[in-house]
């Protein structure tokens, strides 16, 4: 692939405008949840109620076309909620199928740490593999398939952090914090925000979506740029304030994300500028463990101390 073909980046430059009318403000926050799709990634909100995480998904959804179901998340929510289960039909003397919520492209997930840990890692296996093991047997979800899940901070009442294992399955952990004040004054007058989710427009359909996500893979990565990301993990690794460092597989997933934020800049290769804006939502949940402005600190400190070689 030498450049982005001009109808392409016609096309993601006017889904970028589309989705930026709906979420107003936060246009940088927007492009990483669409880099984070193209990715084939699976996206974290965390972030107070009533700031607008709903509503990104549900614009992601209307843009892309894609099936969206939204699950509750709930303390007595069960896995079987998520997944499904099989029922009796006494009429055929036989037991059916009948898929949960998690049988659909895109996944909101709501409020995901209100749930008990048992109802979490129901999630496990369908964000890593596409699949879903239920009662002994395996099944292939949509393609594509997007994650959505949004959490309350941790310090609220009536919630359950979510596990290391979990958060690694997300490829990235926003914040959309509070809009500024012309944007929430556009929200007051119903000229953004959900008022104008019924206006937005289709862009393109799902098998353009795989399309562009095969794409993402075909972005350059030079030597000297890989050099920098070895650099990033090593100095993660050693650390003396981090109690563990960055995993291959997050090192691959930070190297993917930046592909995607190449290609959504029009580019057929990756930049150093590509890797350190996408390296906090990347690594900052991978970090720690605690408060999410614990993790970012720790990732701005880092990518400060580790400079560029490329």
């Amino acid at each position: 692939m030498n450049r982005r073909e001009p109808l392409a980046a016609a096309r993601l430059d006017d889904l970028l405008a589309a989705l930026e009318a709906v979420v107003r403000g936060k246009s940088r926050q927007v492009r990483l949840a669409l880099c984070c799709l193209l990715c084939r990634g699976h996206l974290l909100i965390e972030d107070l109620p009533g700031l607008g995480k709903t509503t990104l998904a549900q614009s992601l959804a209307r843009v892309t076309g894609l099936d969206m179901q939204r699950l509750q998340f709930t303390s007595d929510l069960l896995p079987a909620d998520v997944l499904g289960v099989s029922v009796f039909d006494p009429r055929q003397a036989s037991f059916h199928f009948h898929p949960g919520p998690i049988f659909h492209q895109l996944v909101l997930a709501d409020e995901i740490n209100r749930a008990t840990p048992k109802t979490q890692s129901a999630l496990l296996e369908a964000m890593e593999e596409g699949q879903v093991t239920v009662e002994g047997e395996t099944r292939r979800l949509p393609e594509p398939f997007f994650v959505i899940a949004t959490q309350n901070p941790q310090e609220q009442a009536g919630t359950f952090a979510l596990p290391e294992s979990q958060l690694d399955r997300f490829l990235m952990r926003l914040s959309l914090g509070y809009p500024d004040a012309r944007a929430e004054r556009e929200i007051l007058r119903g000229e953004a925000g959900r008022a104008q989710l019924e206006e937005l427009a289709q862009w393109l359909d799902a098998e353009t979506l795989c399309g562009w996500q095969a794409r993402v893979a075909e972005v350059h990565v030079a030597d000297a740029l890989l050099d920098y990301l070895q650099a990033l993990a090593a100095a993660s690794r050693t650390h003396p304030e981090l109690p563990w460092g960055l995993s291959t597989r997050a090192v691959l997933a930070l190297l993917h994300a930046a592909r995607g934020w190449a290609l959504l800049a029009g580019r057929d290769h990756v930049l150093p500028e590509d890797v350190q804006a996408v390296w906090v939502p990347v690594v900052g949940h991978r970090l720690s463990d605690g408060r999410r402005e614990e993790g970012e600190a720790l990732a701005h400190h880092l990518l400060a101390s580790v400079p560029v070689s490329v």
